[in-house]
């Protein structure tokens, strides 16, 4: 010890005082604030960065600044959930897609309901793949159809179209934008498609890009809402893909894009201003 204090130059009365301190009033205050901090990193699933982790804590009432709150999150090793990139896809590029692709980069939309994305993925269990196939709102990132079964059939997509229609009832113009799968080039999926006055938009194939948003989507929830290992089951996938898109993502999750409210508190908002007199 005495070796130790000297190569520090630290005194031995020092180091012993030190010993026997109480924790200062700001240590105590950043040890309650750590745990806190914990607790909603795991409420939210891993989810939030700082930013939003921030929010959430002075929405709740903690007096707590941004910085704070990343210097806490390094000291206790709280890490967001990160997720793969995918490659670019080069070869593809000169190939003529089956309808016009009529969504370019920063894909946005003035209001809810005029412009859809959707793609299919898949979710893996012991019992095989669980097929999801979702619609996303461009301007309010809300989930509005989704359909999941144990293959891949253009009754997949189906149902998910009809979910959407049936509870958004869109008015006549909607772009609706799809890469270029079976499902979404087949003949009845594109009578469903114009017997709902939408007009269609494809990606070029291979352009992983131009969906990007839709691909976002299943980025964000095979990482926030999937376990590490397969689901022992289809019916548990089943049960954490709906806990997740509607009681988590659609209601519940921030999204920085909507001024860090999640889709249903924009929607919210977005159509109590539109009919301010």
């Amino acid at each position: 010890m005495s070796a130790l204090c000297r190569a520090l130059a630290v005194s031995r009365s020092g180091f012993h005082a030190w010993l026997g301190r109480m924790p200062s009033a700001r240590e105590q205050a950043d040890n309650r604030l750590a745990t806190v901090i914990q607790a909603m990193h795991m409420e939210h699933r891993q989810a939030y960065g700082t930013r939003r982790l921030w929010r959430v804590l002075v929405g709740r009432g903690e007096a707590c600044g941004r910085h704070r709150v990343a210097r806490l999150r390094r000291q206790h090793g709280v890490v967001t959930l990160r997720r793969r990139r995918f490659l670019r896809a080069r070869a593809a590029y000169q190939r003529v897609p089956a309808a016009p692709n009529r969504l370019t980069w920063p894909f946005v939309a003035a209001r809810p309901d005029r412009v859809w994305v959707g793609d299919i993925t898949h979710v893996a269990t012991r019992e095989g793949w669980l097929y999801l196939a979702t619609l996303l709102d461009v301007c309010s990132r809300r989930i509005v159809g989704w359909a999941m079964a144990s293959q891949q059939t253009l009754d997949l997509a189906e149902r998910a179209l009809h979910m959407a229609i049936v509870h958004r009832r869109p008015a006549p113009g909607l772009i609706l934008h799809h890469d270029q799968g079976s499902q979404y080039t087949s003949a009845r999926y594109r009578a469903k498609v114009e017997a709902a006055e939408m007009i269609l938009s494809m990606s070029r194939p291979g352009i992983p890009y131009d969906n990007a948003m839709a691909e976002s989507f299943f980025s964000t929830l095979k990482l926030e809402g999937m376990p590490d290992k397969a689901f022992v089951t289809r019916e548990a996938a089943r049960l954490a893909v709906f806990d997740y898109i509607e009681v988590f993502y659609n209601r519940t999750r921030m999204h920085s894009a909507l001024e860090y409210q999640s889709p249903a508190q924009y929607e919210e908002r977005f159509n109590r201003l539109r009919y301010v007199p």
